[in-house]
């Protein structure tokens, strides 16, 4: 596997040397902040939305990470420079920030922070047959945490509920993609992606109040204004996904995921929509990457590799 090269607590060092203190609140209670961010043909994207939405998260947390936003951001570009060399085996990186409130028994009291950059692939494996087939999606019956008890804004390693998520969905389908509902039944979001529906001609998603502020979703509202297909932000019910003509999940990977099936029942003509096609096309053309075909390259290379070290 490769050794990708990493930042960490002030040292530069390979990823495989990066160790967390047992010790430390962000592996005891899950007391850190994270985000993740990608390149295309080795360029960041919105580096300085991610670090903003970083810092955010450190700010509602109260973890002071003992550097500015601008060096987070230059430190992460420089992780992708010293790393550049690799691309090639991957196509493009995912970046991942991450800030622990550091060792200690008690939050008020704890410290200093951990703070780590470091570069992965971009997962193409597990999506790229989907732009053709789309995903399957499946509402679980574990909740998203109430904005009441924590503000879902907030990018944080408590995740317990998504990792039972992820083991509901699989249990309906060995390749589903868990969507997670509120208190009251109304979609939210996924595992670290947002959702989207379409029905008569306008895009339906969940106010940010109950989801994650995704940076990919905010792209997919730029692209979709300048492609002049409405976009409306309400309470979306599963029934609303259910008889949607399309469906769609964004994130950082795959940036706009089609989705034609959810709870074995057909979405629309049960194959990638128009909307979703054009949505792809007009991101691919802003960054200046073939968005399915890439993913299409290195996918079946991350498959043997992954057989290759199993």
């Amino acid at each position: 596997m490769t050794d990708y090269t990493a930042y960490f607590c002030g040292e530069w060092m390979p990823a495989s040397q990066v160790k967390i203190d047992p010790m430390d609140r962000g592996f005891l209670v899950g007391d850190a902040v994270f985000d993740v961010a990608r390149t295309f043909n080795g360029k960041s994207f919105r580096m300085r939305e991610h670090v903003d939405r970083l810092y955010r998260s450190l700010k509602y947390v109260r973890i002071d990470p003992g550097m500015a936003p601008e060096d987070m951001v230059k430190i992460s570009e420089e992780v992708i420079r010293r790393n550049e060399h690799l691309r090639a085996e991957v196509g493009d990186f995912a970046i991942w920030q991450f800030v622990t409130r550091g060792r200690g028994r008690w939050a008020h009291s704890a410290g200093p922070p951990a703070v780590g950059v470091f570069i992965r692939s971009l997962g193409f494996a597990r999506f790229a047959h989907l732009y053709k087939e789309g995903a399957h999606g499946v509402i679980v019956r574990s909740r998203s945490y109430s904005p009441e008890s924590l503000d879902p804004k907030v990018k944080n390693f408590s995740r317990m509920n998504f990792n039972m998520a992820e083991l509901e969905a699989g249990d309906i389908d060995k390749a589903g993609w868990p969507i997670l509902t509120d208190s009251r039944g109304n979609v939210t979001e996924g595992v670290g992606y947002n959702v989207f529906m379409l029905s008569g001609g306008v895009i339906h998603t969940a106010s940010n109040r109950i989801i994650l502020q995704g940076v990919s979703r905010a792209m997919v509202f730029e692209l979709a204004k300048g492609l002049r297909i409405p976009i409306v932000e309400e309470e979306v019910q599963p029934y609303d996904l259910y008889t949607a003509d399309e469906a769609f999940f964004s994130g950082t990977s795959p940036c706009v995921l089609p989705v034609t099936r959810v709870d074995r029942r057909q979405i629309g003509s049960g194959v990638p929509g128009p909307v979703v096609q054009r949505l792809l096309a007009a991101w691919s053309e802003a960054v200046g990457v073939d968005i399915v075909e890439q993913a299409r390259t290195y996918g079946p290379k991350e498959q043997m590799e992954s057989k290759a070290g199993s």
